[in-house]
């Protein structure tokens, strides 16, 4: 990371102490602010705490979301359905960190809210360090499988997180929906799922177009019903709602999660399924082994055994996973069969630069195996139809279904 000595830099650094100030009612002196990243219109610093009448921590990291007059919304937030994706993904991130903040911290899923300013857009958070993400942890090997131990044991350790923070969180939409309310926001503390189900309506017609591959009525009917996950409301928890290999970070102290731009309250099993599919929005593969995500699932239902012991029933959570992965892998077909150019440069600046169809292939590969699993076999045929077409309109080696 290198500092900024940037103009835009220094203001968002006296924004932030202004804010502290407002909050503590003391004056924070922060200063050698460092450039983080950040995506879209965020910009996020790091920055070292100088003089503090109060007990801060060493280093702070603030993170500022520059307004965006007439930009269009960003990616997930298109896939999403909402207008002025900035604007709402603000807000959620606040409330979301502001509800975390809450949670006893074993069960705090990322780092603590310190202060914030709804109207100028500005985080201040706790700094995890420079730790490495889940990205830079879980790589997989030349055969396209990650199968080490330690491998396992992240995964592992990722599934039990979210199980944790599922169990904390299970059942408390209405406090999120109150924190909203008092951020002046009248937007529902459910992730939006209106969109997102269009779009699973309209994969059929893009295999059929694009891959020459038929949906016959009965699975286009079956998805739809699977569909109702998306605003399934018996096992709802919170959700940081765009889980991604880059906003996971592995510490020394456990598994957290970062971003909360899209968090709110949905069906907790769709979280899980996420990762299973090697994260939907993503050109990205994990390569996962049945053994893994066996281990996956097992080490989240242990975290949420007490608060949903229907999913103990082996066919009741196979039958709901399965659902989760169907739509995950139909809504990532919907993202990334299509060509879109610009998606393709974020993902290669972003250092995944998988084809998008080898990730689809993939994933296709892995609902074949889920469907067949639970002897869904026309599920599991469609599945396997979708994975040859792509197969053969991708450069790369063929995957072979076992």
């Amino acid at each position: 990371m290198t500092s900024l000595v940037s103009e835009s830099a220094h203001a968002v650094v006296r924004a932030a102490e202004r804010v502290l100030a407002k909050r503590y009612g003391v004056t924070v002196r922060l200063t050698d602010p460092e450039n983080l990243g950040g995506s879209g219109q965020a910009i996020v610093l790091r920055v070292r705490v100088s003089d503090s009448p109060i007990r801060l921590s060493r280093t702070l990291v603030i993170k500022q979301m520059h307004n965006a007059d007439g930009a269009s919304a960003n990616g997930i937030a298109q896939a999403l359905g909402v207008g002025d994706g900035h604007a709402e993904g603000f807000v959620r991130e606040a409330v979301s960190y502001q509800f975390a903040n809450s949670l006893a911290t074993r069960h705090r899923p990322g780092p603590e809210l310190l202060a914030h300013d709804l109207d100028q857009r500005l985080l201040i958070l706790s700094d995890l360090g420079d730790v490495p993400t889940f990205e830079n942890v879980v790589t997989p090997d030349t055969t396209g499988m990650s199968t080490s131990d330690s491998t396992t044991n992240v995964l592992m350790g990722v599934a039990q997180s979210l199980g944790r923070m599922h169990a904390a969180t299970a059942g408390r939409s209405e406090d999120f929906g109150a924190l909203l309310r008092r951020a002046r926001a009248s937007m529902s503390p459910y992730v939006p799922a209106d969109t997102m189900r269009a779009s699973v309506n309209n994969v059929p017609q893009l295999l059929s177009e694009v891959l020459g591959v038929a949906t016959p009525p009965d699975i286009q009917h079956k998805v739809a019903e699977f569909s109702d996950i998306l605003q399934g409301n018996s096992f709802r928890a919170f959700s940081p709602g765009e889980l991604s290999p880059d906003n996971i970070v592995v510490s020394s102290s456990g598994i957290r999660f970062l971003d909360y731009e899209w968090g709110g309250f949905r069906d907790a099993v769709l979280d899980l399924g996420s990762i299973l599919v090697s994260f939907p929005q993503c050109s990205y593969d994990l390569g996962l082994t049945p053994e893994q995500s066996a281990s996956m699932v097992d080490a989240w239902r242990a975290e949420i055994a007490t608060v949903w012991p229907q999913l103990l029933d082996d066919d009741v959570l196979d039958r709901r996973l399965l659902a989760a992965r169907t739509v995950w892998v139909w809504l990532s077909t919907a993202w990334h069969l299509p060509e879109d150019h610009l998606r393709r440069a974020l993902e290669r600046d972003a250092g995944r630069p998988l084809a998008p169809r080898r990730a689809l292939a993939s994933r296709w590969a892995g609902l074949f195996q889920a469907a067949d699993a639970v002897g869904d076999h026309a599920l599991a045929e469609h599945a396997a139809a979708v994975m040859d077409a792509l197969r053969q309109t991708d450069s790369t080696p063929a995957m072979r279904l076992p």
